[in-house]
């Protein structure tokens, strides 16, 4: 890469430096590394479903069906095994840092669900929860200021877990059943989506919904993320297909979105807004390298990611470290893939 020469405006107006980096992005291409496996030290012996960063950008987790909860040390060189816990009677479906840091979140198809504290290196199993008949507690979303666990109930209802007392504090009922979830605003409101086709926004201080409207096009939404600033959100559906909405726009009654993506066909299983929200990740689990990234301003797809060389297998989870400097897939053959997005300096 060419040393940088000063700042110049990239094409949404922010202000980037100079360099094949730059450039690459300015042309709908991406200047990528592919880097050692983020879990080289110790690979899964199944499919990875869940893989994040901490917030302090070096630790990562990674989890899947073979029931562990392993943490890694990144630096993309010898990305060190930190700690390995086995969870014996809970094959993975998510695990997920809270937010500040202090614990991890784990859940399969099981009535209960795990929270791992990192300060004091304990599990503690909890649930099932008293009054409810789910079988399964293996969908959840944690609230951006780490005080509420979303999850996805039966018959449409989301289940509210306050992380600090990990009892239920609440439920919110929607129509049809609930397959997405993702928070706005803090914390402070929830979206949801599911078998009815469309997106429901509920304030969490009077656990009311202040708004529904149809997702375009959609039979059912099963995936939902939303920009860090709660300006944009993206939902996924089951024919692959991606609607990306300006959220105060579809709160305040227009319904079409600012771009579909129809460059998968089967299930969105996971989608990510990086930090400043100028990539957007969509995956398919179903698709052989069924993941591309989208340049946000020009909703244009990296055309050179993950290039030919490479092949993400069947994706099932991702996540950006905090400044997208990183980049980490999970696949179904128990790697985790790391890629290192020269445009951002910081990991």
């Amino acid at each position: 890469l060419r040393s940088n020469e000063g700042p110049v405006s990239n094409i949404d107006g922010s202000k980037v430096e100079v360099g094949m980096t730059t450039v690459g992005f300015r042309l709908g291409m991406l200047e990528f590394s592919r880097l050692v496996d983020a879990n080289i030290q110790d690979p899964s012996s199944g499919p990875i479903n869940s893989v994040q960063f901490h917030r302090n950008g070096q630790l990562m987790l990674a989890a899947g069906l073979d029931k562990h909860l392993r943490f890694f040390q990144i630096d993309g060189k010898r990305n060190p095994k930190i700690q390995s816990i086995f969870i014996g009677d809970c094959p993975v479906h998510k695990a997920s840092f809270l937010p500040d840091g202090s614990e991890v979140m784990l859940s399969g198809r099981r009535k209960f669900f795990y929270s791992f504290d990192l300060v004091n290196a304990a599990v503690s199993k909890i649930g099932p929860l008293t009054g409810r008949e789910e079988k399964s507690l293996e969908s959840f979303e944690i609230s951006p200021d780490s005080r509420t666990i979303a999850f996805v109930g039966n018959e449409g209802y989301i289940l509210l877990i306050s992380a600090k007392t990990k009892q239920l504090i609440g439920t919110l009922k929607m129509n049809g059943s609930v397959r997405s979830l993702a928070f706005a605003d803090g914390g402070n409101q929830l979206l949801s989506s599911g078998g009815d086709g469309h997106v429901y926004h509920w304030d969490l201080g009077t656990r009311k919904c202040i708004h529904k409207a149809f997702d375009d096009g959609s039979l059912a939404g099963i995936s939902l993320c939303t920009s860090q600033d709660s300006s944009l959100f993206a939902t996924g559906s089951t024919s692959g297909i991606v609607n990306v909405y300006k959220r105060d726009d579809f709160l305040g009654g227009k319904r079409k979105p600012l771009k579909t993506i129809e460059n998968l066909t089967t299930d969105i299983g996971e989608m990510k807004f990086n930090h400043d929200a100028q990539i957007l990740a969509i995956s398919s689990r179903k698709e052989r390298n069924g993941m591309r990234l989208v340049h946000v301003p020009s909703f244009s797809v990296f055309q050179n990611w993950p290039g030919p060389r490479f092949s993400l297998h069947y994706p099932r989870c991702l996540d950006f470290s905090p400044g997208s400097g990183f980049l980490s897939v999970g696949h179904a053959g128990g790697k985790v893939l790391l890629y290192k997005l020269h445009h951002y300096k910081n990991a």
